[in-house]
């Protein structure tokens, strides 16, 4: 696709003109359709329509920019529908979102909810509000997409998000598990899908740096200090900086598991293992 005016989705109106910005723009084109081609996220449908989030944040942003890229191409033949949850935080610039996706032609749905009161009135002091916030924010989500026609909620975690939850899981929650590519909700009516597992978060942030998007912090769990998620981003950061490419090296592991190497015997059968002379019945 050309860079000329007339020839980009409006999404990427004002993208810089470099050689650095052109390259970027390609790697994560290039890495999301990598990922929604290994795990299967289209399902090749008539009508197929999925609700993609948008928080306001950097990873949101790229998610939607590339989607719509991938789109515009005729590589993604689905629908896509931008949903803004307004979740009730003060001070939440309620404007910005729909005039951004109005200004693009982005077709899109603002959804007013006031989950921000319910948190903070129902976790106690001291508690991190990540946990319910999720929760709630995803019940409303799963509703939206029902009620657009949906298959699939669509989710901007990247690969550094993916890999973090990992060692959460590992360090706090004593097992090996994270954020899947592809999902199916527990009522098995939705998908849940992360088209951006294979990107690094510098990535997302340069994008929408270069991009100028309008990007909105989250003032909720944004405001809390000591959070697990940002001791075990800290503690990745670290060793990226002792070893450049770590994280590369780490979430790389986990598309290469082989569980006769692990210690789960509910994936791999321990318990039958053969010598070879036992199944060809020589000594």
């Amino acid at each position: 696709m050309l860079d000329d005016a007339e020839e980009i989705h409006p999404l990427f109106r004002g993208a810089p003109s470099t050689t650095e910005f052109r390259k970027l723009r390609k790697r994560l084109v290039r890495e999301t359709r990598e990922a929604i081609e290994r795990y299967g996220m289209v399902e090749w449908k008539p009508g197929e329509k999925w609700l993609v989030c948008l928080s306001g944040g950097k990873d949101s942003y790229t998610l939607l920019a590339v989607l719509h890229e991938l789109k515009w191409r005729g590589l993604l033949p689905v629908e896509l529908l931008a949903c803004n949850l307004d979740q009730g935080q003060p001070g939440f610039p309620a404007t910005v979102l729909p005039e951004f996706l109005k200004d693009r032609g982005v077709p899109h749905r603002i959804e007013y909810q006031d989950t921000y009161s319910v948190v903070v009135d129902k976790v106690p002091q001291g508690r991190t509000y990540c946990a319910l916030c999720s929760r709630l924010r995803r019940g409303h989500l799963y509703r939206i997409a029902r009620e657009e026609g949906c298959s699939a909620v669509v989710l901007g975690h990247h690969r550094d998000d993916i890999l973090e939850t990992c060692f959460l899981n590992l360090f706090h929650g004593g097992r090996l598990a994270t954020m899947p590519p592809r999902l199916l909700n527990e009522e098995g009516d939705l998908f849940v899908l992360r088209p951006l597992a294979h990107v690094s978060e510098a990535d997302c942030g340069r994008f929408s740096q270069a991009m100028d998007y309008p990007i909105i912090p989250c003032d909720l769990c944004g405001s809390q200090e000591g959070l697990q998620r940002q001791q075990i981003k800290e503690l990745l950061d670290g060793w990226e900086a002792r070893s450049p490419g770590r994280r590369q090296v780490m979430f790389r592991a986990l598309t290469t598991a082989r569980p006769s190497h692990l210690l789960d015997p509910a994936l791999f059968d321990f318990a039958g293992l053969m010598r070879r002379a036992e199944v060809t019945g020589t000594r």
